[in-house]
């Protein structure tokens, strides 16, 4: 099996690129989703509530997201915390999937939004960025009711793509229209599946 990490900046479509690879043929798994699973099971719901102090469970004992990102957002400790719990069992989750038999021969694509920012590239045989401008990434965010300062805000905090574009293996370019996305999405199936790798 060849794994590809796909990354990128909030609002720049990573998730729409990850569809597009799943109707090239890949198989695809998405970290966050994996994530929302994981944080509503007792056990892990336990170790965050511990992580992050009271307030950040409902009277059902369910974690309440948006407090738990309301509490990381500005307390680089508190994010830490969350993530130590977090990324080891998400990777778990991969790494049992990667293992599993019926999945051999096939191109594996995981969307991972903090990649470089945690290290985690070296996981992966491939990585892949993909990017817009800024200023596009506000322009969509805002089209799917996210506030202005909160999409600004969430862009300033993450590594700047154009690192990200630097770091990775391959890069799409998702300023365009969604037939030129695909494209790029195509013929980069097309090679990662034949075993190449080009700079």
């Amino acid at each position: 099996m060849i794994t590809a990490a796909l990354t990128g900046n909030f609002g720049m479509g990573k998730s729409s690129v990850l569809r597009l690879f799943e109707a090239c043929g890949a198989l695809t798994l998405d970290s966050d989703r994996i994530v929302a699973g994981l944080l509503e099971q007792p056990e892990v719901i336990e170790k965050v509530s511990e992580a992050l102090g009271s307030g950040v469970t409902d009277a059902g004992g369910r974690l309440m997201k948006k407090v738990v990102a309301e509490k990381i957002f500005n307390d680089p400790e508190l994010k830490r915390k969350l993530e130590d719990i977090l990324h080891p069992l998400v990777f778990d989750r991969i790494d049992a999937f990667v293992r599993d038999p019926g999945h051999a021969d096939r191109l594996l694509i995981v969307e991972v939004p903090l990649l470089f920012e945690t290290g985690s590239a070296a996981r992966f045989d491939r990585t892949i960025t993909v990017h817009t401008t800024p200023a596009e990434a506000e322009k969509r965010l805002l089209q799917k009711g996210v506030r202005a300062e909160e999409a600004r805000a969430r862009l300033l905090t993450q590594m700047p793509i154009a690192e990200k574009i630097r770091l990775a293996d391959y890069a799409i370019d998702n300023n365009g229209s969604q037939e030129d996305t695909k494209k790029q999405v195509e013929a980069l199936y097309r090679l990662l599946v034949s075993g190449s790798r080009t700079s």
